[in-house]
């Protein structure tokens, strides 16, 4: 068997597969080699170790013409080292052996040899086993790769629609905001707040079920919707510089569910359902009730109120307490950590106060990272 085995190149111009042969018989490996040199790149191995340092190299071999008798290391241990690296697992590999016990037969298809080959060898036997399989497994690299761009493909459209799903909730978020302008800081600090909570209480007993991964995450996509209702509210009320009438705090708690009843009108527009949607009409419509029932637009009270209501109510209002207003300074964190503390159980779920309690230092640091800017004018309107 000649080296310029090596170098064998296919009629369409390409290089021609790698084929390793093992055998512990200089007889065998010249014989097989003489077989397959003129149409296939041959590389051989006259023990199992040997086998392992010739399959590790690139180009990975295309096929395994593997002998089951052998000093040392035998076939069958050779082929569980192969499978069990996942280099080499995917390399098909033939057993070459002059038994003919159906036993071991069996084993070795149990081990994941693909096929067997029975000595002494026959050279059209051999070429055709060879050619069938280096087929099989062109087709199977085929669909691998197929499988491969369709799943990036697949990867990169989720991706782009997901961006455009998350510029569109900003949009319309900012709906809001340009009506009543509160500065953008003010969806980004209660967005991350909800996550700050949620991932508290990610593992409590009473919030478990609700909050998996995926909850989580559409929660924090959702929560910048909460207040999209306001652009229902008119000028007048929406932008008066000062606290508003008792007739005109009524007309503005309508911003909750002129929210809900937009996202419910999208909803019926989608062509299939949107989970976060559905969270968001959640929050919109109920993030202003109260655990003892005293809040608005329907009087919630207690776990009647969605758990992503719950947790928008209190990041929120913290978020309100510690916002310069037209008409009120902004107060410090722990102040605002101590009207939050009296809310437990009356305002606010105890559970989510406990959670807030517990994330303090994060609620803290979330509002200094997108603290307003000092000369920026705070949103006129009325609070709770």
């Amino acid at each position: 068997m000649g080296a310029a085995a090596n170098e064998t190149i296919r009629d369409d111009g390409n290089e021609a597969p790698v084929i390793l042969i093992v055998d512990d018989s200089p007889d065998n490996l010249n014989v097989l080699g003489d077989v397959l040199c003129p149409h296939y790149r041959v590389r051989v191995a006259d023990s199992g170790v040997r086998a392992l340092e010739m399959a590790a190299r690139k180009p990975l071999p295309d096929l395994i013409l593997l002998d089951v008798m052998m000093p040392g290391m035998d076939g069958y241990a050779v082929l569980g080292r192969l499978k069990a690296d996942p280099a080499t697992r995917d390399i098909p590999v033939i057993f070459l052996t002059a038994m003919d016990s159906t036993k071991d037969e069996e084993r070795g298809l149990e081990l994941g040899a693909i096929d067997y080959v029975t000595k002494p060898i026959r050279p059209t036997v051999v070429l055709a086993r060879v050619r069938i399989h280096l087929e099989l497994k062109r087709a199977r690299d085929w669909l691998t790769d197929q499988n491969a761009y369709l799943e990036a493909e697949v990867s990169r459209r989720m991706a782009e629609n997901q961006l455009v799903q998350d510029v569109s909730i900003h949009a319309l978020a900012r709906l809001a905001e340009i009506r009543d302008p509160e500065t953008g800081n003010h969806l980004r600090r209660t967005q991350a707040y909800v996550e700050t909570l949620a991932r508290k209480l990610r593992h409590h007993e009473r919030f478990a079920a609700f909050l998996s991964e995926r909850t989580i995450r559409l929660l924090v996509k959702s929560a910048p919707l909460h207040d999209i209702g306001k652009v229902g509210i008119p000028d007048h009320i929406l932008l008066k510089p000062g606290k508003l009438t008792a007739e005109e705090w009524e007309i503005m708690k309508t911003h909750s569910r002129l929210g809900a009843d937009a996202i419910d009108q999208a909803e019926r527009d989608a062509a299939k359902p949107v989970e976060f949607l559905a969270i968001a009409k959640e929050i919109a419509h109920w993030h202003h009730e109260r655990w003892d029932g005293s809040g608005y637009p329907d009087g919630l009270r207690w776990n009647d109120i969605p758990i992503s209501a719950r947790l928008m109510a209190l990041a929120d209002v913290f978020d309100a307490l510690i916002s310069r207003r037209v008409y009120k300074p902004g107060m410090s964190a722990e102040q605002a950590r101590v009207i939050i503390a009296d809310g437990r159980g009356s305002q606010f779920d105890p559970d989510v106060v406990d959670a807030f309690e517990a994330s303090f230092d994060e609620f803290a640091h979330i509002a200094i990272r997108y603290r307003d800017d000092e000369d920026q004018r705070a949103a006129p309107g009325a609070t709770e």
